[in-house]
């Protein structure tokens, strides 16, 4: 039964080895690519079974507690998965032209930090949370530096040195919650803490402070102020098909252990109150920092970088939702992972577009995009309606996934977050159209057609679909998302 259930995260690891094998055999790179979308699709197919076997509420635990099996991990093995193919669909022209002799190992170490990824939302237990989040992270570190220059190198000592740093604050974390509680079970501290009897948060202090250092540690991972510095330089200085990865599956991961650990062990009205109002001021730091200093750049992967802070910033006023208002937390968790699907697809899409353009300019400035739409008009018209989607604007999939979160920031009695969210939404259009204007309207420095693969624009069309989609029918993902947060009302 363990292996049964475990087959997701089984055909990943066994993929990526095999692509590595392969690598030493064929001489044709562009088949490790298949391969690994293969193995990602197999991956999904088993997770939907797995799902389509489910009861609702149901949820069963494997490996000695450590791992669930249930709606909420099965979503985000999905989105992983869904995620990861369509990072590999857009690597292919860059990884032939940037990464000729790391081609196996770019797609094999993308494949292991979508597996930690996978991991990180089934995971019920202190320990594998850690070990599982470190084998994402240091898949990722890699993947940062694989351009070898000295911008790349860069990147990647700042990501990892941080990396590091976060991992041990959260792991001191995460030992003050064991010390005071003396389990690692996220069940058993729930009910451990449920017991105590706590008059106020700061009742007991190790507690307290190993719940800030855990919203630390996790608010690395979703690039949440102040701990959002190695955003910037570290989206600049990655392969583009990395920063793409980085921006979205590291950010959905991120939430996903935030709204299991959060939803269970810290769920006492007492505390729940508490880290509410810990994420509600967290996310309006990120959304205003993040719209302000994106307004300046000029290199369209940095303001990308600080697009994605503010994009945390509003996935947060759900997090303060279901915090402040347990009334409020059932439409509050269902609204953030459509968020996280509607940004997936909203982002790839814009990042996959750009890695063709750049790909042909050699530059990720925006003033070298001007007068694309002459010369690639269906890149330019997928990347304009990607960033109408991150604006929050109809009939896109960021409009509906905006309206979701901030409704149950309202109901939860954040009009004052919400009124900060919206105002920062009418700031974030300016930096956003800046990059539309310049394609559409800018004279073109040269009339050359810019080329694409096939596997390119198939994953922009599906990504560009993707966005439509979520934007005028929502029904059948929020009905999804809402089945895969059920369980979270389940939890001890």
């Amino acid at each position: 039964m363990n292996l049964q259930s475990f087959m997701p995260e089984i055909v990943l690891g066994a993929t990526a080895i095999a692509i590595i094998l392969l690598d030493l055999i064929v001489k044709r790179k562009g088949i490790l690519a298949g391969v690994g979308v293969a193995g990602l699709l197999i991956s999904g197919i088993f997770t939907v079974a797995m799902w389509g076997a489910l009861q609702p509420g149901e949820a069963s635990l494997i490996f000695n507690n450590m791992l669930a099996v249930d709606s909420f991990a099965l979503f985000f093995k999905l989105l992983f998965a869904g995620i990861a193919i369509l990072v590999i669909l857009a690597s292919v022209d860059y990884a032939g032209k940037m990464l000729p002799n790391s081609q196996g190992e770019y797609y094999a170490l993308v494949l292991l930090s979508a597996l930690g990824m996978m991991l990180m939302a089934s995971t019920t237990e202190l320990i594998s949370i850690y070990v599982s989040l470190e084998l994402a992270s240091l898949s990722l570190c890699a993947l940062v530096c694989f351009l070898k220059n000295p911008k790349s190198s860069e990147a990647a000592l700042k990501y990892i040195l941080l990396s590091g740093v976060v991992s041990a604050v959260m792991l001191f974390g995460m030992a003050l919650v064991f010390g005071v509680t003396g389990k690692t079970q996220l069940g058993e501290i729930a009910g451990v803490i449920r017991s105590m009897s706590l008059s106020t948060p700061v009742a007991s202090p190790a507690l307290a402070v190993g719940m800030v250092l855990l919203i630390a540690g996790f608010g690395f991972k979703i690039a949440a102020v102040p701990f959002h510095m190695w955003v910037p330089d570290v989206y600049e200085g990655a392969p583009t098909p990395v920063t793409a990865f980085l921006s979205v599956a590291s950010k959905a991961a991120g939430f996903a252990v935030i709204l299991r650990v959060f939803s269970s062990i810290f769920g006492v009205e007492l505390l729940s109150s508490s880290w509410g109002m810990v994420f509600a001021v967290l996310a309006a730091l990120s959304m205003t920092l993040g719209n302000v200093i994106a307004l300046p750049q000029t290199n369209i992967k940095r303001m990308l970088g600080y697009s994605s802070i503010a994009q945390a910033g509003y996935l947060m006023v759900g997090l303060a939702a279901i915090g402040i208002s347990p009334a409020a937390g059932g439409s509050g968790q269902a609204g953030i992972l459509f968020f996280l699907a509607s940004y997936a697809v909203a982002n790839l899409a814009a990042f996959t577009a750009i890695i063709a353009i750049t790909n042909k300019t050699g530059s990720d400035d925006i003033i070298d995009f001007a007068g694309m739409f002459k010369r690639a008009p269906a890149l330019s018209l997928a990347l304009t309606f990607s960033l109408i989607s991150l604006i929050g604007m109809p009939p896109a999939a960021g409009f509906i996934a905006k309206f979701y979160v901030f409704s149950a920031g309202v109901r939860a009695g954040l009009l004052w977050l919400v009124v900060i969210a919206v105002l920062n939404s009418v700031i974030s259009a300016y930096y956003y159209l800046r990059v539309v204007k310049v394609m559409w309207f800018a004279e073109p420095a040269s009339e050359e057609r810019v080329p694409s693969s096939i596997a390119l624009r198939f994953g922009l069309l599906i990504a560009s679909i993707g966005v439509l989609a979520l934007g005028i029918a929502p029904g059948v993902i929020l009905k999804v998302t809402e089945a895969a947060t059920s369980i979270l009302a389940f939890l001890p």
